[in-house]
């Protein structure tokens, strides 16, 4: 289904939800809360392994989210408790099942969610209605026989009857989700608890996962339109390999970020290696290394990040696809000198060794007549994020061919492919 049609299955789906999170949100937990619920280990590892890369596997991953942070309500004077949690999500492809991933990554105390439905399909763990996640923790959901269609949107939807402490989030969603409680139905850009959806589906090749910050994610795109340059990959991809987009805004390869995610080095296991199928990893780091404070003035220590990355994903028999770092001149930030890093860790991308293959969005994205500057058909205003058109560009960059081993026979796969 064209992602243009999006908003029309969101409203139809949250319609038929309505009875349910009515439910959800005022029933009293007593029903499902003391021994019938499921205590989920403090361990971070509850996703089995990825399949080798060898294998197709059965269960792959259509969406995902990475977990940034724990935050307090948004909201003041209210509190996190008897709230239905509706969280909207674009499927990459299709299968005749589904499966979740909840998180308390962040959380300071156990999490109960007494009741989970998948398009309005109740949701089961380990045979319970409800499931307690612990602090730190994370969990996987009983498969839902539920067909879910490549290229649409679902609706998962969480009731925290007593919740308490920090909520693990991913912020700037360009999503619309939704938060149900007794004062009301309200909109949010944030996904709450939910890090990752997986379907049955026994024909696909595997997953796509990109790593990357606010570009991935897709900062400067239009809301609920779904054109992140990922999305446009998997328009492309046409259901052969899902494509997941574990973009974080602000995220950098070195170093942690107050609300801008663990570093990449240290979430690359578990949003890359731990996402179900994975194959190929698209890795597109570096630009806030350069640009964010405190800066990181050594280009070669940027590129050794990537290349820990590359080694890590190659020991699991992944492919490693890497981006150039595009310019950003005209954005606050910026100055001859830390241009200069981008510049050297684009040579040393350019020049092998750090990727199994490259690219180049800074070649892509560029003004020609200002290299060092976004071509103004492309930046969304800022001069360091893109708009719809921009990301558009980014998606048709990515040679399909890259993506494997060896060149697909299938003409879907085909490099002439048209959008």
């Amino acid at each position: 289904m064209p992602r243009r049609q999006g908003t029309a299955l969101l409203v139809a789906l949250v319609a038929g939800t309505a009875a349910l999170a009515a439910f959800m949100a005022y029933a009293g937990s007593a029903l499902f809360s003391g021994a019938g619920s499921q205590q989920a280990g403090a361990q971070p590892a509850a996703r089995p392994p990825a399949a080798p890369a060898h294998s197709t596997g059965v269960w792959v991953a259509t969406w995902a989210g990475a977990p940034v942070a724990g935050a307090a309500d948004p909201y003041p004077g209210h509190d996190l408790t008897r709230r239905t949690i509706r969280n909207v999500v674009h499927t990459s492809i299709g299968g005749d099942a589904a499966r979740i991933t909840l998180s308390n990554l962040f959380g300071t105390r156990p999490l109960l969610v007494d009741r989970a439905a998948l398009n309005a399909r109740p949701v089961s763990f380990r045979g319970a209605p409800s499931v307690t996640v612990a602090a730190g923790g994370q969990v996987v959901s009983d498969p839902v026989v539920v067909p879910v269609d490549a290229d649409s949107d679902l609706v998962v939807t969480l009731r925290t009857p007593t919740a308490e402490g920090p909520v693990t989030i991913h912020p700037n969603s360009h999503q619309t989700s939704y938060l149900a409680d007794e004062r009301g139905t309200r909109q949010t850009n944030v996904w709450r608890y939910l890090t990752a959806v997986d379907v049955r589906n026994a024909s696909s090749a595997g997953a796509v996962v990109a790593i990357g910050d606010s570009l991935t994610a897709g900062t400067g795109s239009a809301l609920d339109a779904n054109r992140r340059w990922t999305d446009v990959l998997a328009d492309r991809l046409r259901g052969r390999y899902a494509v997941v987009n574990q973009g974080i805004a602000g995220n950098r390869i070195l170093r942690d970020g107050q609300g801008r995610g663990q570093r990449a080095l240290a979430r690359f296991d578990r949003d890359v290696l731990g996402v179900a199928g994975v194959k190929t990893a698209i890795i597109a780091l570096g630009i806030n290394d350069v640009q964010q404070f405190p800066q990181e003035q050594d280009p070669q220590r940027i590129v050794d990040g990537l290349k820990s990355m590359t080694e890590r994903a190659h020991a699991r028999g992944l492919r490693v696809v890497g981006a150039t770092l595009m310019p950003y001149g005209g954005y606050p930030s910026w100055t001859p000198a830390r241009d200069a890093v981008r510049m050297r860790v684009n040579e040393l991308i350019r020049a092998g060794g750090v990727f199994d293959e490259v690219v180049d969005f800074d070649r892509a994205a560029r003004d020609p007549y200002r290299p060092g500057r976004l071509r103004p058909a492309y930046d969304c205003g800022d001069h360091l994020h893109l708009n719809d058109a921009g990301y558009l560009q980014l998606g048709q960059q990515v040679d399909l061919r890259s993506l494997h081993q060896e060149a697909p026979a299938s003409d879907q796969l085909q490099q002439s492919d048209q959008l």
